[in-house]
Formats: C-alpha cells, structure tokens, sequence
C-alpha cells in the first residue's frame, strides 16, 4: 500500500515538473491584440506578426516569476530524486526518510509556482489587462496551473505514506 501512495506521488510530480518546466519555457503566458494583429508573450520572450523577441527589460514581476518557476522545477527534481531513492534501501540512509523530504519538496515547489503564478496574475489584471484592450491568459500560464495542483497531490501523497 506504501509504494502505491509513492509510485503515485511520484507520477504526479513527473508529471508536474514536465509542466513546469513546459509552461516556463514557452511563449503562451498571454494572448493579445494590438495595432489589429495577434501577439503572445511568455516570460523570456514576446512575438509579434510572427517575429519573436527576447524581452530585454528587466522588469521586477517577470524576474520574479522566473525565479519563482525555476525554482519550483527544482525543488520539485529534488523531490522526485530523493521519491526515487525511498524505493531503494540502502543501510547509508536508514535515518533519513526519502519519502518524507520528497513530500517537503514537493509542497515548497507548490509554493514557489504559487508564488510565480501570483504575481504574474496580479500584474497582469492590474497593469497589462489595462494597457492591452482584447487580451487574455493562454495555455503556457494555465500550464503553470495545473502543474501547482500536480505538485500538491504529489506531495499529499508522499506525505500519507508517513
């Protein structure tokens, strides 16, 4: 029963930190419309008429919000990586509980990408919802979403295994 709690938890943080990692790297964190063409933008790049550029400024809520993610990829690998070791049994690690620093791991990740998402969400409805008239949030921020529930039930079901 252990190990199904486990392989579990640890499936949802595979799976979590792929989104992760997915969602920061990729240019849909909103859609809009401006001078009547179609742009994007992500966290390290904007695009425009099909042309792509890297976002230049160094502006505090995006800094934020990467930092936040990538630090949320990789606590939630150090999660998996020590989830991956409670299966093996070495005498070295007997005093250590994997199971139980993989469940930390996994709730700090959670709050790190909460963190992410809630500063880009807050910035964006207050500052950039009002500059960009037709605009809406897109797959790469829903992305980041999903992959915050994915890492807390990995980190419930790392932590039942106690």
């Amino acid at each position: 029963m252990m190990h199904s709690f486990m392989g579990g938890g640890l499936f949802c943080a595979i799976v979590g930190n792929i989104l992760l990692v997915v969602s920061t790297a990729t240019d849909y964190w909103m859609q809009y419309r401006l001078s009547g063409s179609f742009a994007h933008q992500g966290l390290w790049r904007y695009c425009m008429s099909g042309k792509c550029y890297m976002q230049t400024d160094s502006i505090a809520y995006w800094n934020a919000t990467r930092a936040f993610m990538i630090l949320s990829a990789m606590s939630c690998f150090a999660g998996i990586i020590a989830g991956i070791l409670s299966f093996a049994h070495f005498s070295a690690f007997e005093r250590f509980n994997r199971s139980f620093a993989a469940g930390i791991m996994f709730f700090v990740s959670t709050l790190f990408v909460l963190l992410a998402m809630a500063i880009y969400t807050g910035v964006t409805v207050n500052f950039l919802g009002k500059r960009f008239g037709d605009w809406r949030f897109s797959w790469s921020y829903i992305l980041g979403w999903v992959a915050l529930l994915m890492n807390f039930f990995a980190g419930l079901l790392n932590k039942r295994v106690q």
